[in-house]
């Protein structure tokens, strides 16, 4: 599993060998660990860090440029699905950003 240190990629919610992997919000708890609660205090995920669905399934997409604001961040999601053996899909176009992106 080598990629840039850069890459943007999609943390998809099956493991290697095609199991679901539970529990079912994992990627809003994920992304929660990156989020702040703004003044308006309501959660706000990261912009670089977002719960989405790949093919149906629960994922989370990493912005590459997320490691050059906070490279511990961007090492802990990849190690995250690394040491969960989730399927990582790499080389990714970042979407757009959202207008609004809470929780």
């Amino acid at each position: 599993m080598t990629t840039s240190s850069h890459s943007s990629f999609i943390i998809v919610g099956l493991t290697i060998t095609g199991k679901k992997f539970r529990p079912s919000d994992w990627a809003e708890r994920l992304c929660g660990v990156l989020s702040v609660f703004g003044a308006e205090k309501k959660m706000r995920y990261s912009p670089y860090v977002g719960p989405r669905t790949h093919k149906g399934e629960k994922a989370v997409f990493v912005d590459g440029r997320l490691y050059e604001v906070e490279p511990m961040a961007y090492r802990f999601v990849l190690h995250f699905a690394e040491d969960n053996d989730l399927q990582l899909i790499y080389d990714v176009a970042p979407p757009a950003v959202a207008q609004g992106n809470t929780a």
